[in-house]
This record gives C-alpha cells, structure tokens and sequence, in this order.
C-alpha cells in the first residue's frame, strides 16, 4: 500500500500569503489569485493543459483551501499523487449541468455533503430549519439540499452512467451502514443503497482514497475493489468475501428494535483498525453491503505530510464579493494537533468517524504552520485553538494500542480511567510552552475542549498542565463538558462521575489563586439525554442554582446518525449492555428537561412548574432561597408570557455586559413585583409564610448568581 507522504518539493510550492477577512461580513484581504486552489472551472483546469481530469470532487461546502476542511485535505492528497483534481463546490441540485461543469473524469467523482451532515446543518434539534450555514458564502443558507450526499450522487447517475461515485466525509460515513435518521423518525439503508454510488471510503480517508485512485488508474474496475480497508461497497455474492461477521439483515433490524441494537453493538465493537473485522448487512434481492475494516491511523510523519501539502489557506477569490465563507474565521489560525478519540462519550460519532487511536502531529510541523501563520497580514497574534477532538489527547491511550488495538471490552476513560491509561500531559504543555514563545505571537489558547478526567488522571504532584493552561492559555472562562451532573445519566453518556468534575474544579480555582488570576469553568449542559427523568433535570436544575450557573444556551440532545445514544433513543435499550434505558421523546418532556436547566427565564415559569410538579419536587416552589421558583407566576409584558426586566439590559430578561441585572428576575425568589410582593432580591426566612398586603417578608439572603461573564459560573461553591 503507497504510503501517504508528500515530496519536499511539493510541500514548498505553499502560496506566499494568502489570508482572509477575520468575518465574513468583511473581505477585506489581500487578492488570492485562482491559480493557488484546485481548478472550478474548464478553463481552469485548460490553463494547467488539462484536457480532462481523474477526479471531480463534488461538495456541499463551499470550497475552502484549509486543511481544517475534509475537501481540501484529499484533494491536496490526491494532488500530490500525481492526480489531476477540480472541484464542484455547492451545485445545482436542480441542474445535471451543474455537475458537469468538466465533462466526465477519467477515474470517477468523488462526493461529500461536507464538513457536517446535511440535515444537522439544516435542522435544529426541535427539527426548525436554520436560515444560515457557516460553510456557504455569506453565511446564506440553502445552498445545498438535505441529504445532500445522496442527492448529489444520484444527480451524477441520472448524467454519467457508468462512472464510478465514490462517497466520503462524515454525512457518508456514519451512514455507511442502516441507521436511524432522527429527521424522518426511521430506519434508512446503508447510503449506498439510496445514494447509486459504488464505494464509500469512510473515516479519514487519506489512505482508502489513494489506493482507489491506484486500483482505478491501474485499470482495476470499480466493482473490484472490495480489498480496500477503509471502503464500503455493495456486491450480489459472497463467494470471495472472507473472514466476515454476518449482522442482523435489513429485514430483522427493520422488524425488531433490539436487532438494530444488537447490530449497532456489533458495529461498535468491530471499529477499530486491528481487531475489527469484515461486517455484512444483507438486504432484499440477493444484495449486500459489505463494510472492511477500518483504515489504520496515519502515523506521525504521514500526518505531517499531510498538513504540509500547499493549501491556499483561505476560501476560493469567487467568494470575497458575497463576504468570505464564515466557517473559515475562527479556524483560519487553528492548529489541529491530533486526530482520534479515546474519551467515547456515548453521543458522539467520533470514535465511530476517526477511531479510539490517537495520532498527534510533531512539533516541528506544528511550530512550522504555526510560523507560517505569524506571516499572514490579517494575523493579529492570537492562534485560536491547538487541538482536535479533544485538545489534551497527543498520543495512544496505552502502550499497547498501536500494536494490539484498542480494548474491545474496555473503555479508556469512560466512568472510571483504565488501569492500563497512561496520563500524560508532557509532551502537549511542551508544545504549547513552544508555540506560545513564537515571535509574533501574543496568546495561544486551547478552545477545542479538554478532558476534564484525563487532567485528573494525571499523576504529577505539580499538575503542571493545569496550572500553565490556566496562566497562559484561558481567556477568562474555560469550556469543559461535564454534560449533566446525575451520576446515573453521566454513566449512560459515557463520562466520569460528578465528583471528578467538582475536583477538577477546585484544582482549576487553587490554580487561578496561584495564577492571581480570576477565571472560570464553564460547564456545557445537555438535557434530555436517554437515562435522564424529571428527576434527573431537576437534579441539574438544583446544581445550576447552587453554583449560580445562568446557562444562555442548553443543549438539548440531538440524535445524529450512528451513536450509541442515538442507538438508545432510537430502541430505548443501551447497546453496551442491551438492557433497557429510559428516553425522553415527547416534545413536552424535552421541553420541560430544558426549561428546568433555565428556570431563571421568566418565559420558562410554566414549564418549570410543571415539570416539578410532575417530578414531586413541589419543595423548590416556593420563597426559600433554595426554591427555584415562586408560587406566583410573574406577570406578563403585552402578552409575550414575560414579565418585565429592568435594569443595564431592560431586554428579554438579559443579562447586562456587567452580567449582574439591577434587580433579581421575575419568576424566582427575590425578584421584583408590583403589589408589594418581595422585591430587591428580599426573601422570607425558611419555612415562614408569605405575607399578604404590602409589608415585604424578612430577608434571608440570596440566591446564588451568575458571575456576569456571559453565563460564566462563580467561584467560589
């Protein structure tokens, strides 16, 4: 198999300079000529004496030449083996001739929906279409249409006949095998099946998608690359399929939630690039859907060839008149310096995208694109983000997982950290102890997110990470993810008790003290996840008044394609162990689990009351300090079902910039009412009643606040 390393030749021809507005409601940016991407149109592409081309890669991102983007990392890939590539950004899916804008390639298309699946770019969680997509030009949004890996490649069918379509990207790749698609509340076929495409080349594709360029120029026919690690494909025999695993057929999954669940198990288990094993999924009509095992890892100096390949760093010139493509602005001075996950919360796709093995990238390549940057005009000193699924993750959880693989019937981090983990923060605070001493550069921060337990497993005395990252790389808050605070629920999500989460705290408050600094943690909150009651967002509710968390935004679950807590909504049974696992579904639960988390909105009055009424908790109705709201419903503004807010924001019950109202909100203890009722944050003593008339009850202290730094959390607890 050709290894995926690029010449140092090649590697030098990187533009000059190319950069880009900050936001893309601003172009203001030296000119980037059209020479430095990949051709977009035929005459393009006949300026480089190209008659016709191998590839066409055909996206639903608009096209940015950023190793940031999947689009732009296989067809640098592609180019600098020698393929001739050009690129179709966001066509007309109206339109055949939108697709062949450069007649038929020699070797075949290549299709993406692009950076995300098309129906999260599309829906919210409450299934309401967006108005806007960050990978379009302008931020404009239906530029593209909903399962648009499909839509596409079938486009190119109904044209190209007998042209091979190979699928990529994550819309494909978490849909390479029948899942539940959240949108139509359904079963769907491998994409394969409704797509008329011949391979997926799933995960990240650098190796699959060389080695089909290979057999196809060798003049291998489609149908004849089943050996490809890494690819999916369809075929009417088994006769030379060997050493598979048989899953439950279309017909079982689609008859029996517990198939599907039992298939997805499966799934799961068979995904990593060593132990896993050749899958079947049968279908009506004597067709199968076979899946070969995952691609392995790129190693270390395969991804630096990698994120040296000559990028133009920016979004194709035709895009500056529309603004520049948003998506570009806050990854433009990124550095990804990892790939892989080991952490495994259960409601995310990465592992089943990139894998439990993690990759980093030397420093020496890092430090190179670092530098690289400091030259670009619109660099104002500030890299954005060192990191990649989970910014403190560099290496292999264990010795043993490059050789062996990672543990089928273990998890790394999971609720309790392995034994066998190795902890080590070394290696990733030298990293940024080098970036941060780049001459040009002022601050280099880590956003992409941590793991709040692998800091915890760490066994140096010093925590050394944690207290540079707090002195040199946190911007006044730090982002974790606990995710919710219910043991019960956070072991159904995958990740660590409560109690690490509240040490994880202290260690970070001691470190700001240390620091003479005033920071703080974040949390991000998800509600209504599968194994999370009433009770349990109540639960949540009662930590975010005790730490005086005021969340702007929840997170409700979203079921996106090919998770284990999609695999849980979908049969109400957890996959890991087949037992049942309770789902909120109904709109009216989800809205209650989420309105809990933001009782302090007086819009949320009613919901909350019912929510706590439901769950028995009538004792946080009430005028103690530890009630989340008042018996009263606070009264409504012109018929809005919101009482009016007063003070520095005088707007939608916001905060002001100083992040502390002039008065308490209307709909909990202390807030402000006309009649007399307790006003200026005044509260009765526990357990007295509730005065009548005009005379204000006894004071009895307040309820925690938010800090005011834009939902920050206090610090002190």
């Amino acid at each position: 198999m050709k290894k995926v390393f690029v010449s140092k030749k090649t590697a030098s021809k990187r533009p000059k300079s190319p950069s880009s507005a900050k936001g893309a409601a601003r172009a203001s940016r030296e000119p980037v000529s059209a020479s430095a991407f990949l051709p977009t149109t035929r005459a393009e592409a006949a300026a480089r004496g190209w008659d016709q081309l191998d590839f066409v890669y055909v996206c639903g991102d608009a096209y940015v030449d950023h190793p940031s983007f999947g689009a732009a990392i296989i067809t640098r890939v592609l180019e600098s083996h020698g393929y001739k590539v050009g690129f179709i950004a966001q066509p007309d899916w109206n339109d055949s001739e939108s697709i062949a804008v450069f007649g038929e390639p020699r070797l075949g298309f290549l299709v993406s929906a692009g950076n995300m699946d098309s129906m999260v770019n599309h829906y919210t969680v409450n299934k309401k279409r967006r108005h806007d997509d960050a990978y379009t030009p302008g931020g404009r949004g239906g530029a593209r249409p909903n399962h648009a890996a499909v839509v596409y490649s079938n486009l190119i069918r109904r044209t190209f006949k007998k042209t091979p379509i190979i699928l990529g990207g994550i819309e494909a790749s978490l849909r390479r095998l029948a899942h539940y698609d959240y949108w139509s509340d359904s079963l769907k076929r491998s994409i394969l099946m409704d797509s008329g495409a011949d391979l997926i080349s799933y995960g990240m594709g650098e190796r699959s998608i060389v080695e089909i360029a290979d057999g196809l120029a060798a003049g291998l026919s489609v149908e004849d690359l089943t050996f490809i690690d890494g690819t999916v494909f369809r075929t009417r025999s088994l006769e030379h399929v060997v050493d598979y695993e048989m899953l439950p057929s279309w017909e079982e999954v689609s008859a029996s939630k517990r198939a599907f669940a039992t298939s997805f198990a499966t799934q799961y288990r068979e995904s990593d690039p060593i132990t896993g094993s050749r899958l079947v999924e049968a279908y009506p009509h004597g067709v199968y859907v076979v899946q070969n095992p995952p691609a392995a890892p790129l190693t270390q100096n395969e991804m630096d060839a990698v994120y040296r390949l000559p990028y133009a760093r920016t979004w194709h010139p035709s895009y500056d008149a529309a603004g520049g493509v948003p998506a570009l602005s806050e990854v433009k001075f990124s550095l990804t310096s990892c790939r892989g996950c080991f952490g495994e919360c259960a409601f995310c796709a990465l592992t089943f995208h990139q894998g439990r093995i993690v990759t980093g990238r030397s420093h020496e390549s890092l430090l190179e694109e670092a530098r690289a940057m400091t030259a670009e005009p619109d660099f104002k000193g500030y890299i954005h983000d060192v990191g990649g699924p989970t910014a403190n993750f560099r290496g292999p959880a264990c010795a043993k997982q490059r050789t062996r693989g990672a543990c089928v019937d273990r998890r790394c981090l999971g609720t309790k950290p392995c034994p066998a983990l190795k902890a080590d923060h070394r290696d990733y605070t030298g990293l940024l102890r080098k970036l941060r001493c780049l001459p040009g550069v002022k601050k280099v921060f880590v956003r992409s997110g941590i793991r709040f337990d692998y800091v915890m497993a760490d066994p140096d005395p010093d925590r050394t990470f944690l207290r540079e990252l707090t002195a040199h790389h946190v911007s006044g808050q730090l982002r974790v993810a606990p995710e919710h605070v219910s043991d019960a629920v956070l072991s159904a999500m995958g990740k660590p008790p409560r109690a690490v989460y509240d040490a994880f705290c202290e260690a970070f408050d001691e470190a700001n003290r240390a620091a003479g600094k005033n920071q703080f943690v974040v949390p991000y909150l998800m509600s209504s996840h599968p194994g999370s009651t009433l009770a349990e967002a109540v639960e949540l509710a009662e930590y975010v008044r005790d730490v005086g968390f005021n969340p702007e935004q929840v997170q409700d679950f979203y079921p996106t394609p090919s998770t284990i807590s999609t695999c849980m909504y979908y049969t109400g049974l957890d996959p890991r162990t087949m037992e049942p696992i309770y789902v909120p579904k109904s709109a009216r639960e989800k809205a209650m689990q989420r309105a809990l988390i933001q009782y302090r909105n007086p819009a949320n009055y009613d919901l909350v009351r019912e929510a706590l009424v439901r769950a028995g908790r009538q004792d946080l109705i009430g005028w103690d300090e530890q009630c989340l709201i008042r018996p009263i419903r606070p009264k409504k503004r012109d018929g809005e079902g919101e009482a009016p807010r007063r003070g520095a924001s005088g707007r939608n019950g916001k905060v002001s910039k100083s992040g502390k109202p002039s008065r308490p909100e209307a709909g909990r203890p202390g807030a402000a009412d006309k009649g007399g009722k307790p006003g200026k944050g005044s509260l009765p003593k526990a357990g007295s009643p509730r005065r009548p008339g005009p005379a204000r009850p006894e004071r009895a202290g307040k309820p925690p606040k938010a800090n005011g730094r834009k939902g920050g959390i206090r610090k002190g607890r």
